[in-house]
């Protein structure tokens, strides 16, 4: 019998808006290739952006929040794994899926860890350092609880595999290093990327709808004269999906800082921008931005949470600080300096081929899911705090799902 996985979306997947999208796909490719079928689910309405899932022979269904016309579908689809696309979405059907497919091997995507990301959020708005009270809030506790829940939690840094099996002492053995998988780059393809000379301006690029990426943008507003000072040549296009109106007055043509809203293509962006620009104030996970940037071979200047656990001991593909006056110093350099800029996108290419190609994961995660397969109720008797959060005296989601769904049909 072909083996079935079930995918439940907090939104349907947009890769051309979102590295998660991406991330999304890319999943997707790899249980397509040991002849999975695949069912995404999800209660959202699609966009226009949405990515066409049926193009890619993935049926997919609309679902209800909090009714159990679920249950009598997860049954009907009785999955081999079902996949959640962040916490959220575990706490609403996990324990649905849980009661009526108790074979099915659950599995969380976390995307980025929400928890680490507010924290840093609440200490950046307040202008301080982060400090451990900052992660033990709600949203921690609720993320944590799902991980336990879960047979197997996919953590896509490697910074964020350490801060939860030292720091939280989750047991490594429900936890997952994944992160994205691409196509690795030969030395033909690196010669055929636009030169140094047929290059111009700065690019950002980001999803205005997550809070990160707008400070991102206050931040380039921020370093953009003293930078266009330098180089008076040099425009700013900054490329997001959902511009807000906030955003549009941020446009100013006479400084150059231009406002272009959702990029087409980001391989054309990419590959005619000469440098990428990336002062990312905080946020979690990698930063899909940063390592298109290296696919295209487009040198960048980050932050140190934009290159958090995106490179290793290897070379950055351009320069990364935390200070505005080496920001700036770094990108006039880069965007100046062909010696340094044609260093920085070989670097790129090396971390996308040691760090990011698919063959380097593939097969051990297909290894790790076909172990757990195997041996479940092993491995779920040794997650013992898992099944002490399954027990029903614990399940608050539950029970107020089950008061919502009465409420509705009254």
């Amino acid at each position: 019998m072909q083996n079935h996985l079930v995918i439940i979306g907090t939104v349907w997947p947009e890769p051309t808006s979102t590295a998660a999208g991406t991330r999304m796909l890319q999943i997707m490719e790899v249980f397509q290739k040991e002849n999975y079928k695949i069912t995404f689910l999800s209660s959202a309405s699609k966009g226009e952006n949405s990515f066409d899932l049926e193009s890619i022979g993935v049926p997919t269904k609309n679902i209800q929040l909090n009714d159990s016309s679920f249950d009598v579908l997860i049954v009907k689809l009785n999955p081999t794994i079902v996949l959640f696309d962040r916490f959220m979405i575990e706490e609403q059907y996990g324990w649905r899926v849980a009661e009526n497919c108790p074979n099915a091997l659950r599995m969380l995507d976390t995307e980025d860890l929400h928890f680490l990301r507010k924290a840093r959020e609440a200490a950046f708005k307040q202008n301080r350092n982060l400090v451990f009270e900052d992660y033990i809030t709600d949203v921690f506790k609720r993320e944590i609880a799902a991980i336990y829940r879960c047979d197997l939690s996919l953590i896509i840094s490697e910074f964020e595999m350490q801060l939860l099996t030292e720091t939280f002492k989750v047991d490594a053995s429900i936890l997952y290093y994944l992160p994205f998988m691409v196509n690795s780059i030969s030395i033909d393809e690196l010669n055929a990327f636009p030169k140094f000379s047929e290059r111009k301006h700065f690019v950002s690029i980001g999803n205005f709808l997550h809070e990160p990426n707008w400070q991102t943008v206050l931040q380039l507003k921020k370093l953009w004269k003293s930078i266009k000072k330098a180089l008076p040549e040099a425009e700013m296009h900054i490329y997001g999906a959902y511009v807000s109106e906030k955003a549009k007055q941020l446009h100013t043509e006479k400084e150059g800082f231009i406002i272009k809203g959702r990029a087409k293509s980001v391989e054309s962006v990419f590959n005619s921008a000469k440098v990428l620009l990336a002062p990312i104030p905080y946020g979690a996970g990698l930063k899909g931005k940063l390592v298109e940037s290296m696919q295209f071979g487009l040198p960048n200047v980050t932050s140190k949470i934009g290159a958090e656990a995106m490179h290793g001991t290897l070379n950055w593909n351009g320069f990364i600080t935390n200070s505005d006056e080496k920001f700036i110093e770094k990108a006039i350099a880069l965007y100046s300096n062909e010696v340094f800029w044609n260093t920085a996108q070989k670097n790129g290419v090396e971390l996308v081929n040691k760090r990011y190609k698919k063959a380097l994961f593939e097969t051990e995660f297909v290894l790790k899911i076909n172990d757990l397969l195997s041996n479940l109720n092993k491995h779920r008797n040794q997650n013992f705090l898992g099944q002490i959060l399954q027990h029903q005296s614990l399940q608050s989601t539950k029970f107020m799902s089950r008061w919502i769904e009465l409420k509705n049909k009254n």
